[in-house]
């Protein structure tokens, strides 16, 4: 099957991935052509979640092909390996951490950088910590290189807790290639996590 994802914005490559892999047979391949990294990035993890051989072809600079094997060896799901890491009691399963901005509160910009900052921090010194942090539109700022808040997230990562910054808000910022901590995600993957959280937390 060939999927033709030139053109469509996030998370729409990674959708029309999810339809052809659920309606197609076993031992089938599947190739979506993509224009853009931000698209091979997200649909490289899509595979990796579901355990699909893949690879990538670059054919220029716009236009990439993202090739799915499917075989019966996918159904065979082992833990995710993120879980296997994540073993510590002090992680609350089902509890996202939501960063839209790299400002916190309304008022003076500084100021709600400072507090940005502190409450990061925080975070690393709670005894209860949560399973996910989503960084999206300018809380991707707080994940990239030169961010004040940059080691806080690195702790929390090692701490085992996951981090995933919006690829769409890289690209728009453009700090793709700047992302010094956790992975690039979609907004498909964000919706699907908010929506299967226990608890959302968004300051």
């Amino acid at each position: 099957m060939k999927i033709d994802a030139r053109g469509m914005q996030c998370p729409l490559p990674v959708i029309e991935a999810k339809k052809a892999i659920e309606k197609i047979p076993k031992e089938e391949v599947i190739e979506i052509t993509v224009d853009n990294e931000i698209a091979v990035q997200n649909l490289t993890k899509l595979a990796v979640q579901k355990h699909i051989h893949h690879s990538v072809m670059t054919l220029d600079e716009k236009q990439f092909i993202v090739v799915f094997t499917l075989n019966t060896d996918n159904e065979t799901s082992s833990k995710n390996v993120e879980d296997d890491n994540i073993s510590s009691e002090n992680i609350q399963k089902g509890t996202v951490l939501v960063l839209s901005s790299n400002k916190m509160g309304d008022g003076d910009e500084e100021l709600g950088k400072q507090l940005m900052k502190g409450f990061i921090y925080a975070q690393t010194q709670l005894e209860q910590l949560p399973e996910s942090i989503v960084l999206y539109n300018g809380g991707a700022k707080l994940s990239v290189e030169g961010s004040d808040s940059l080691e806080d997230l690195k702790h929390l990562e090692k701490k085992g807790v996951e981090i995933v910054t919006c690829g769409l808000c890289l690209n728009y910022y453009n700090l793709t290639d700047k992302l010094q901590v956790g992975t690039i995600t979609n907004m498909y993957a964000i919706s699907e996590k908010l929506a299967m959280a226990n608890k959302i937390i968004k300051p």
